[in-house]
């Protein structure tokens, strides 16, 4: 009942077209997969410039997204579409404008539930100069997933090892989870929406909201989606602890192909990567790594037959957003310059005419 009276405040254009025109080509009306990848507050922001700017150019609204997968900042974004939040409003709001009258409902609905779980007493047993406490604090975050990964080397991520030795977060990623479970409660939302998160002490990816993941609400899943290893703690759901899915993969792109029926378009949108011209950066940095592996799955998906567009940040972008990934007073000018850099891009009649399937 809740989210059909927040979907009610909604509007979408619909057209009465059966095909559109991609590469010259007719084709049915397309299916389209948005992938929102890893990378913080920052991470978001390059979000809300992406999206709202091909919302400018195109017309297109995220929200109407067949397929929507989210990663860490990119699990916020996709719950906060399937919410019922626009990327105009989204923009918006980063910008200090005035949102639409639905916008305004659902952001402020959202900022209360924030703030009622910020305001909750914090665990008293991590506090203080409490010995134990310290020590909990310095040991490994999972000792089982150690021990896994001795017994199978050969199963082993660079990622699920570095989450598992690392100690624990401090932080809760509940205030994250409270403005789901809100606006949505218990009701997983429609269209597709997909969260990936890493089981920590198993080291393997779960995908939230595909059929035969682990039940979760969405709040939860956001939750999981976030838990930074070492900087927040891990979220258990069902006595299963997870971690962040960019632990697994910066974007987790690769899951668009398992999709039904396959996407005509997947938009890659991917904040911890780079262009290629930007990367003048050690071959091991974790953009460079980003950057292959994002690589790597749009490759997949191609062969699958599904086109691809990448939308990574410009050396411009990256004089913004580089040096701390979670400071939120970088919001207003990434979001900005974002806009500006997609919008160049997509303007290019190669991108442009890839993103064809956007005109509905």
């Amino acid at each position: 009942m809740i989210i059909r009276s927040l979907r009610s405040l909604i509007t979408f254009e619909a057209t009465d077209a059966t095909s559109l025109v991609i590469g010259g080509h007719n084709v049915p009306m397309a299916t389209v997969a948005l992938v929102l990848g890893a990378g913080g507050t920052v991470g978001h922001a390059f979000h809300v410039g992406v999206l709202s700017a091909l919302a400018d150019e195109f017309g297109w609204d995220a929200r109407s997204a067949d397929l929507v997968v989210g990663t860490s900042a990119g699990s916020v974004v996709g719950a906060s579409l399937r919410a019922g939040l626009g990327a105009l409003d989204m923009r918006r709001r980063a910008l200090g404008e005035t949102l639409s009258p639905a916008g305004a409902v659902l952001a402020g609905r959202g900022e209360a539930a924030m703030a009622a779980a910020r305001a909750e007493p914090a665990d008293d047993t991590e506090q203080g100069v409490n010995p134990l406490a310290f020590g909990r604090r310095l040991r490994i975050g999972s000792p089982e997933r150690v021990l896994r990964a001795m017994r199978e080397p050969w199963n082993v991520t660079p990622g699920s090892l570095f989450s598992a030795l690392v100690p624990p977060g401090r932080l809760p990623t509940g205030y994250l989870g409270a403005v789901y479970d809100d606006l949505l409660g218990d009701e997983w939302p429609a269209p597709a929406l997909w969260i990936a998160a890493v089981n920590l002490d198993v080291g393997h990816r779960v995908v939230f909201g595909r059929l035969g993941s682990p039940a979760a609400t969405l709040g939860q899943a956001v939750e999981a989606s976030c838990a930074i290893p070492g900087y927040f703690t891990p979220v258990t759901i069902d006595d299963a602890r997870y971690v962040d899915g960019g632990v697994h993969s910066t974007t987790n792109a690769d899951v668009v192909a398992e999709f039904e029926p396959p996407p005509v378009l997947a938009i890659v949108c991917a904040p911890m990567s780079a262009v290629g011209s930007a990367l003048e950066i050690p071959r091991f940095s974790i953009r460079q790594l980003a950057r292959r592996s994002v690589a790597r799955e749009a490759r997949l998906l191609r062969e699958r037959g599904i086109e691809v567009v990448t939308l990574q940040p410009t050396a411009a972008d990256l004089e913004h957003m580089s040096g701390n990934t979670m400071d939120p007073d970088k919001a207003e000018v990434v979001c900005r310059q974002v806009v500006e850099s997609t919008l160049a891009h997509v303007r290019t009649p190669a991108i442009a005419d890839r993103l064809g399937a956007l005109r509905r």
